[in-house]
């Protein structure tokens, strides 16, 4: 049998158990509404909005904020890497982080500062996003890393991450919906039925990962191996020129999901004048789309190169923001914009994992070291400020063109610097995105054929890893 033929068989016949799937589904749920609510638009608007916080005191939060980024997160995903337990490297952090998680998220909603005053809204605010972030990033980096550390094949990590998009898309779509019915318009209702509800929330999403911990499928074995020492792992992360082009166009891309995600509210509410039922039109068709495609995406990936699907979502995505600056201004229109974004976020949603991952396969062909939340560390430390980016250039563009946050109906230069700052903004990221990833180089046989041996080598390791627990008696 030749080398290549070999290789596919070994590839091919990878797969993952469906409680493993629906573990790493659950998880990647629960995390992505905690995260969506706590960290974006709905923060946003809930202190610019509802409690009347200035933009320029949010702008200055977020900016601030990003020093924090640049520091936990390359930290702990390095901690993560070299953590040894009889729970594994990953478990520990999902299964006693949850709690955490879930009480933290609960806390973002009732600010311990007097809410009449911007000096201690900002403040509150400010200590909100570091706290917050912080368990964020610790179980993040996992949830991220999880389709590197639970399968090496495009085929297996495509079939995980169909649960994946379809668990990320629901927890989107919960990320705007609650806020939009709850929060946003002046037919909302009161606030502490919002409250309620994000109480309900922490609590429902902390169990889910707590209890997705117990299924999650990871290579224990990793634990036998000696770990890079911190600067080492730097420097051998930052040596990787495919993740380095990843992380430029990833970055990119973030900016505009945020300016999206942060600005989608203002769109509904003042562009759409859409309150009540009515606003989760949009929202219904645009996720429709996502969980629709999703299979769609996954069958692609079976026949074309990942690259190729990947650079083909990207242009499509940024094609859609541009056409929905000139068709999104009414309700009848703008369904058409949301349909074709949505079919561009499944996309997105089902694929930059997987090549992120192939990074991370690239990696230990060269060092030998299995380092997926390292990666996933120096992922956020490059891209987590398109966090604050996002929504300080929607605040600021809406801001020029004469965004007043008191009054409910907004003159026509604030209605075009929204759609400006939308549209055309995001557009143009991730057209950048997709002109950067064309140089992404792990493609083609010779790529797929170290893969193969890769996975060897693991099939190596798990097996000498089981002996060793047998010699010890723990089998």
């Amino acid at each position: 049998m030749s080398s290549k033929s070999q290789s596919k068989d070994i590839l091919s016949e990878e797969t993952v158990s469906r409680s493993a799937k629906l573990a790493f589904g659950g998880a990647t749920f629960s995390s992505g509404i905690l995260s969506g609510i706590g960290l974006g638009g709905a923060l946003t608007y809930f202190y610019n909005v509802i409690f009347l916080l200035d933009e320029r005191w949010v702008s200055l939060a977020f900016a601030i904020f990003i020093g924090w980024n640049a520091v936990n997160d390359p930290l702990f995903g390095f901690l993560e890497d070299k953590t040894k337990t009889r729970w594994g490297r990953r478990v520990p952090y999902l299964r006693f982080g949850a709690p955490i998680y879930a009480i933290l998220f609960i806390l973002i909603w009732f600010p311990f500062f007097p809410p009449d005053s911007d000096v201690a809204l900002f403040f509150n605010l400010l200590i909100i996003l570091f706290v917050f972030d912080t368990i964020y990033t610790i179980i993040g980096l996992i949830t991220y890393s999880l389709p590197a550390e639970m399968a090496i094949s495009s085929r297996a990590r495509s079939n995980l991450m169909v649960y994946g998009a379809i668990s990320s898309s629901m927890a989107f779509l919960l990320t705007f919906i609650l806020p939009d019915q709850l929060i946003v318009g002046e037919d909302s209702p009161p606030l502490p039925i919002f409250l309620i509800t994000m109480i309900i929330m922490g609590i429902i999403c902390g169990i889910i990962l707590f209890a997705s911990s117990y299924y999650i499928k990871e290579k224990k074995y990793t634990i036998m191996e000696e770990s890079l020492t911190y600067k080492a792992s730097l420097i051998e992360t930052f040596k990787n020129k495919p993740f380095l082009i990843f992380e430029g166009s990833n970055f990119s891309w973030l900016i505009a999901q945020y300016i999206l995600i942060n600005g989608l509210f203002y769109y509904l509410d003042y562009v759409l004048d859409l309150s009540g039922l009515m606003s989760l039109i949009p929202l219904v068709i645009f996720f429709a789309m996502v969980f629709s495609f999703t299979i769609v995406y996954s069958k692609l990936l079976n026949k074309y190169p990942l690259k190729k699907v990947f650079i083909f979502i990207l242009l499509l995505t940024g094609g859609a923001f541009i056409l929905h600056f000139f068709i999104g201004w009414n309700f009848s229109t703008a369904i058409i914009g949301m349909v074709l974004l949505g079919i561009g976020f499944s996309g997105y949603w089902v694929t930059n994992q997987l090549v992120i991952a192939e990074a991370i396969d690239y990696d230990e062909v060269r060092t030998g070291k299995r380092r997926e939340t390292s990666y996933s560390g120096v992922n956020a430390l490059i891209t987590k400020p398109a966090v604050s980016i996002g929504p300080m250039i929607f605040l600021s563009i809406i801001s020029a063109f004469g965004f007043n946050n008191e009054v409910a109906q907004q003159t026509e230069s604030a209605q075009f610097g929204i759609m400006l700052a939308f549209t055309i903004i995001p557009a143009i990221f991730i057209l950048i995105s997709a002109a950067i990833i064309s140089f992404f180089p792990l493609t083609g046989p010779e790529w797929r054929e170290k893969k193969a041996k890769l996975e060897e080598k693991h099939r190596e390791k798990e097996r000498n890893y089981l002996r060793m627990l047998k010699e010890k008696g723990k089998l």
